[in-house]
């Protein structure tokens, strides 16, 4: 206890927060655009907060480390373009394997190594074009109700001007647009069910086209997007992170989470941010602000039950904002890799194929489009796309820390 301080403090709350109004949004509005029922909704917003929550705090105090265990964002929005293209049987199968595959390479040790050959401005690129549909959508919703969609949209860009880390700007979207639907009367007939969470166990179909396309895909935004960044910059910090340790655990929660209908768990990167910086306190103590983010969001996933039943209450064009403004950092972000410097032509070709909806073979674009985008680096940018191996190939040969030492 003489670790914890008030910064600590106040950096769980501030990372709970942004778990709170940046993630909840966005994962009622792909549970909405997946067509889901309010016990599967709350079965997958239980397991993917909860069992992410209790590793996040075994594992941060056993190694005196803030380890913030989620699950993927990028994730959950890919998953959501492929709502007309798969049923949610085989998305949950495809997550299984997903998580068995995350399980095998945190075991193995070689996770981080397969990165190098999937570039990441690519991956990017493909991510951007798969997730742009979710902001044309919150655009076309805002145009076509200006009073609820518009002031949602309106209050988001005020967050941002204000630029405060205490008003988040989906916080404020959250809070506008529901006094605009409250102010409209739009909200449909019906009750929150205040009941403790459904946690069920969906039915599962596996197919070679959804293990292509869904599995592939979430191993590398689980490890690339988040165990890789996340730990590098805990190794920045100064702690001697247990890669192995850290990826088995996310390979477990993986797994945990797809039998109950949850997605892939990952190293939170924006969590990390919060939690592991200096003004998260002494390094020594920082692991207690992972604490405490960690045990208010056990608070949440035992609510997902009401919140899941949101659903069936608000408005339709209300839930499209909230999820068009929660992903718009996540794009920026992805914009922002892709484009930046190299294998920028691989990135415009990946984001170009994978913002086309088609499938050959029964394998959608988001796939073509990682292959699309080394061809076109091997064609174009080749010298580029062999450093960006020979990089990578370093970077991994310098996550490989002892995993005896506990921080």
């Amino acid at each position: 206890m003489r670790e914890l301080s008030w910064a600590a403090l106040w950096a769980g709350l501030t990372a709970f927060v942004w778990h709170a109004f940046g993630a909840v949004p966005l994962h009622i509005g792909v549970s909405e655009q997946l067509g889901l029922t309010t016990a599967q909704t709350s079965s997958w917003i239980f397991i993917v907060w909860f069992s992410g929550a209790v590793s996040t705090i075994a594992a941060s105090i056993y190694f005196r480390q803030p380890i913030p265990i989620t699950w993927t964002i990028p994730g959950l929005v890919y998953l959501g373009t492929l709502s007309n293209r798969f049923t949610f049987e085989e998305l949950v199968g495809a997550n299984l394997i997903a998580g068995l595959l995350l399980l095998a390479l945190g075991i193995s040790g070689i996770g981080g190594k397969i990165m190098r050959w999937l570039p990441l401005p690519i991956v990017m690129g493909m991510f951007a074009g798969s997730i742009l549909e979710y902001v044309t959508r919150m655009v076309t919703a805002a145009v076509a109700d200006v009073a609820i969609a518009g002031t949602t949209v309106g209050c988001y860009l005020l967050g941002r001007l204000i630029n405060n880390p205490r008003l988040p700007p989906v916080g404020l979207a959250v809070t506008g647009g529901g006094i605009s639907v409250a102010l409209v009367g739009a909200v449909s007939v019906g009750t929150v069910d205040w009941a403790l969470p459904a946690v069920v166990m969906p039915g599962m179909n596996f197919s070679i086209s959804a293990v292509i396309a869904v599995s592939l895909p979430m191993v590398v935004m689980a490890m690339g997007l988040g165990n890789i960044q996340g730990l590098g910059f805990l190794m920045a910090q100064g702690y001697s992170v247990p890669v192995n340790a850290v990826s088995t655990i996310v390979g477990l929660n993986s797994v945990v989470n797809a039998l109950f209908g949850g997605h892939a768990a990952t190293v939170a990167r924006t969590g990390v941010a919060i939690l592991a910086s200096p003004d998260a306190g002494p390094i020594s103590g920082r692991y207690w602000a992972a604490v405490i983010a960690a045990a208010l969001t056990i608070v949440l996933a035992c609510a997902s039950t009401p919140v899941a039943s949101l659903l069936n209450v608000l408005p339709k064009n209300y839930v499209l904002a909230l999820a068009g403004v929660a992903i718009i950092s996540s794009l920026q972000d992805a914009l922002e890799k892709s484009f930046g410097r190299k294998l920028s032509f691989g990135a415009l070709v990946g984001f170009v194929v994978a913002a086309t909806p088609f499938a050959i073979f029964g394998i959608t674009s988001a796939f073509w489009a990682i292959i699309a985008g080394v061809l076109a680096s091997a064609i174009a940018e080749r010298q580029q796309l062999l450093d960006f191996w020979n990089e990578g190939r370093a970077s991994n040969d310098r996550l490989q820390p002892t995993q005896t030492a506990r921080g």
